[in-house]
């Protein structure tokens, strides 16, 4: 049996540009009813998020947008509350380390689902230069270049 690949709910682009990302890790997430539904219907953002491991060893996810769900009532989520973060003991260990770190960041990459629930995948990062960005944007632009012209041949 084939396995279905998790569909995507958010995913932080930017992310890949302002970052390079070293590792990454798998979480699950404390979410209520309505945020489900609210992702389901694509209105989260991880824009300006960042992950953050307390003193408590409890990983937790700041600054992520959801969206109040259209149809909800009263009892509607706020829209950016911290997000408590599911991870398995030693990768918090792992986390803790990295975070400490001098020029590692922990951030969001992006949100999924998996079997009926939402994961968040989660990156160890190392800022880049200026220098490198300019570089990943010539590299990506040859390639396009490069994959057009092979296109084209092949007619």
């Amino acid at each position: 049996m084939a396995k279905a690949p998790p569909s995507e709910l958010v995913s932080n682009r930017k992310a890949f540009h302002e970052y390079a990302i070293l590792e990454t890790y798998e979480a699950g997430i404390k979410l209520v009813g309505t945020e489900v539904k609210s992702l389901r219907d694509h209105g989260g953002s991880l824009q300006d998020a960042y992950i953050l491991v307390n003193a408590q060893n409890e990983v937790i996810l700041k600054n992520a947008s959801i969206a109040a769900y259209k149809f909800g009532n009263i009892n509607n989520h706020e829209e950016k509350r911290d997000r408590i973060l599911l991870v398995h003991k030693r990768e918090i260990r792992s986390l803790k380390n990295h975070a400490q770190e001098k020029g590692f960041t922990l951030i969001p990459l992006s949100m999924y689902l998996s079997k009926g629930f939402v994961k968040v995948k989660i990156g160890i990062a190392k800022g880049k230069s200026t220098y490198d960005k300019r570089q990943d944007l010539k590299t990506k632009e040859h390639k396009k270049t490069i994959d057009r012209a092979m296109k084209g041949r092949d007619e």
